[in-house]
């Protein structure tokens, strides 16, 4: 809430104040990458570019080759960990959808992870991170087929067109997130940021997707075949 005009303020209405509010977004977001031990969204300033081993004070000694069952459990926390920490009860009912659906059920798990909103919000490079992408959903700045939508969960279909709404097509932390050199727009995405738009083209497979690391949904798969 601003002193001077006791007008309640959000995390995209300047940038530095949304530094600040998203300090514990970004405290949580390293301390993924630290746990994983791998820069999982490829950010510049991740711990893991300067330390390669876990938080906390035993986090050095956590280098032992891991069982089949850590293995997949490690590619799942990472999977979960990227799409900004779901839940387990929102990962797995996911992977449920993935599971009934013909086809790969790996490969259906991605496309169905990135069909979500806040994935596709943050493929268009309209924000900087998938936790932002979240927030500035849940706060009413998107419209899909020109209808506010502030589910973040809410999944997109083909040929959906998002939109950043008209008011909030200045923000800073919109700005930014387009200048950012670190990361490109996947083809599946047809984004036009002179118009803060973009239209969601296809439901895209493992390999089109842009990770920074190595994901291995079928890792997931054979997971909770066995748990």
């Amino acid at each position: 809430m601003s002193a001077k005009s006791g007008k309640r303020t959000t995390p995209f209405e300047n940038l530095n104040e949304g530094d600040q509010q998203m300090t514990k977004r970004t405290a949580a977001k390293y301390k993924i990458d630290r746990r994983m031990g791998e820069n999982i969204w490829g950010r510049p300033k991740s711990p893991v570019n300067r330390r390669d081993y876990g938080p906390g004070q035993h986090g050095q000694r956590r280098k032992g080759k891991l069982s089949d069952f850590g293995t997949q459990l490690r590619a799942k926390q990472k999977l979960k960990g990227y799409y900004g920490d779901l839940t387990e009860k929102q990962f797995r009912r996911i992977y449920a959808d993935a599971e009934r659906v013909k086809g790969d059920t790996g490969e259906n798990l991605i496309g169905l992870l990135e069909s979500r909103l806040d994935a596709v919000v943050y493929r268009a490079k309209f924000v900087p991170t998938v936790f932002a992408a979240r927030q500035f959903v849940n706060h009413g700045h998107v419209l899909v087929n020109g209808k506010r939508v502030n589910i973040a969960s809410y999944r997109v279909k083909e040929g959906d067109v998002i939109e950043v709404r008209e008011k909030s097509k200045q923000l800073a932390v919109l700005l930014e997130a387009v200048q950012l050199a670190e990361r490109d727009v996947p083809d599946y995405i047809d984004a036009d940021h002179s118009k803060m738009t973009a239209t969601y083209v296809r439901k895209p497979g493992l390999s089109d997707v842009p990770y920074p690391v190595i994901m291995e949904p079928n890792l997931v798969v054979e997971f909770y075949a066995k748990n």
